[in-house]
């Protein structure tokens, strides 16, 4: 019989986020939103944490295994943007919305890729928790 009548003998199946395919997928995604999000070359640097040669390299084509601190960004990237289309579901103020002022107490009067652009992780966290929360999500 098969797992899909006996879920209870099925085996978990987990995805191995460290293969260069797994890697490769990410960065298309990763492509994608920085295009959408009209990012600069500084600008995806300091949001991937990496150097300015390894993002050559990615663009390039060549890519390995994504070490845990990449893939953590990219995670809350993810949540981000799609958080975004969410609450903006008109994809161009979607897609603005990082680059405006905002008048959320964490943010000041400044935008949230200013606040992203911190270069921590826990820059991009609060821009995600802080849209979830209005979304309505788990904060």
């Amino acid at each position: 019989m098969s797992d899909v009548l006996h879920p209870e003998t099925a085996k978990p199946v987990g995805v191995n986020l460290n293969t260069a395919a797994a890697a490769e997928a990410a960065l298309r995604t990763f492509w994608r939103l920085a295009e959408a999000w009209k990012l600069n070359t500084a600008e995806q640097i300091a949001l991937l944490g990496v150097a300015r040669t390894t993002l050559y390299q990615w663009k390039q084509g060549r890519v390995g295994p994504l070490d845990r601190h990449v893939l953590e960004r990219l995670s809350y990237l993810f949540g981000i943007y799609g958080a975004l289309q969410i609450l903006l579901p008109v994809p161009e103020r979607a897609n603005e919305w990082i680059r405006k002022p905002n008048t959320a107490p964490f943010l000041a009067g400044s935008s949230a890729l200013n606040r992203m652009m911190g270069g921590q992780v826990a820059d991009l966290f609060v821009v995600r928790q802080y849209l979830d929360a209005e979304r309505g999500g788990k904060a």
